[in-house]
């Protein structure tokens, strides 16, 4: 159907709750995607020519219900020619034989109306009252989204593109749930008038990140303001476009029998994509695990706004049984020595250990001064202190060392440091 979207809601009542409230929703949002009039019947010849009939007419306050209780026929004899897009080619051949509604075609002789007119002109009369059956070629969502919209007058600043912005995200929503997706970056682009300075260019554009795939339109709504508040114009804008960059798929959570008991209250993901919006991406962190050994590389700090990339995981092994403190020093603290024992708040108690850790053969970093390795090797004990409690402590080892017999601590080298403290 030309300028008209024909849905078929007689199997998914019961999901959206009745035809009451279904109605009710379809006339809450479906102006905000640029959507004119509504209109319900048993068929989409019928509905369209409704709707079209009703397009222009002042909505009323208290909205009429959804069956009227008149036949079909009588809903539609009324309608004008214009309602029909089978009779938009002999408009004018019809109103010269007296024929200003659809109800005054259907009276005329079906036989004479054949000869006359093509078969199209009866076939879509007998659709639309129900005579005949209806066949639609179903609409396929494309792969990619990218919409345009021209704007209804010249926009100066940026935080007023948030308008227009929002009804190409509306559609861009509703493409990600027709596809069952999330969007995890989008860009917004806009062009400048004709009567923009020479210096300006043709336009600019935003691109967005989400720290999670997302479909909700107020947050993306939200995450857009913040960054087109930051945003300038060169000149004026007449024309904006919207395209997904990167969508990951995105299932609705299961619905379950129980009350509602989540918390209320908005998802940390989205306060983090807001503040970086504000701060800088570059200023808003989280730590990601990585596949390694060492203690001071198993972490890294990930932008919040990026979605992190898979991370291999590393194979367990018997070490993994050692225990691992929860706060680990930036830098290892050495430790003075009493003897060939080290100290710390008084003399250490070792409980447990040892844990070897030797690994970063492959990791060598270019300095100034030149190429050094970060290849480390320690002996890890979990050990006592009577005044600082559990302590991690280790002691640097010669490369390929053998590990000391436990529970005796190795002493062959006075190098011990603090690197981490159980809670």
């Amino acid at each position: 159907m030309e300028s008209a979207v024909v849905m078929d809601v007689s199997q998914s009542l019961r999901l959206f709750g009745g035809l009451g409230a279904l109605q009710e929703r379809l006339h809450e949002e479906a102006p905000q995607l640029g959507v004119h009039s509504l209109a319900w019947s048993s068929n989409s010849h019928a509905a369209l020519a409704l709707a079209r009939a009703a397009h222009g007419v002042p909505q009323p306050h208290v909205r009429p219900p959804i069956h009227t209780g008149s036949p079909l026929a009588e809903q539609l004899d009324s309608l004008p020619l214009h309602t029909l897009s089978a009779t938009a080619p002999h408009q004018a051949t019809l109103a010269k034989l007296g024929c200003h509604t659809l109800g005054h075609v259907r009276a005329l002789p079906r036989g004479g109306l054949r000869r006359r007119f093509d078969a199209a002109l009866p076939r879509a009369l007998d659709q639309a009252y129900g005579l005949h059956p209806e066949t639609h070629t179903w609409h396929s969502v494309p792969d990619h989204f990218t919409a345009r919209l021209q704007l209804m007058a010249r926009v100066e600043m940026a935080p007023a593109l948030l308008f227009g912005a929002r009804r190409l995200l509306l559609a861009l929503c509703a493409w990600l749930e027709a596809r069952h997706e999330g969007v995890t970056a989008y860009q917004l682009r806009w062009s400048h008038d004709s009567l923009r300075a020479r210096d300006a260019g043709t336009g600019g554009e935003l691109s967005i990140r989400t720290a999670a795939p997302s479909r909700h339109i107020e947050h993306l709504s939200r995450l857009l303001a913040e960054h087109l508040a930051h945003a300038s114009l060169a000149a004026p804008v007449d024309e904006i476009t919207l395209t997904a960059l990167s969508t990951q798929p995105l299932l609705p959570p299961n619905a379950s029998l129980l009350p509602h008991t989540a918390p209320q209250g908005e998802a940390l993901c989205m306060v983090m994509e807001r503040v970086a919006a504000r701060l800088g991406a570059h200023r808003v962190l989280r730590p990601l695990p990585q596949a390694d050994h060492r203690p001071e590389w198993m972490t890294h700090w990930h932008q919040a706004t990026m979605p992190p990339a898979p991370v291999a995981r590393r194979p367990s092994t018997a070490a993994d049984l050692m225990p691992q403190p929860c706060f680990v020093l930036p830098e290892p603290l050495k430790l003075p020595m009493q003897g060939t024992h080290p100290v710390y708040h008084g003399a250490l108690r070792f409980l447990t250990g040892p844990h070897r850790v030797e690994a970063g053969w492959w990791d060598r970093v270019n300095t100034a001064t030149g190429e050094h390795s970060r290849q480390v090797a320690r002996d890890y004990w979990v050990a006592l202190s009577e005044q600082a409690g559990v302590l991690w402590v280790y002691q640097e080892r010669a490369l390929s060392t053998p590990l000391a017999p436990s529970p005796a601590p190795p002493t062959l080298s006075p190098a011990w440091y603090l690197h981490g403290i159980f809670a």
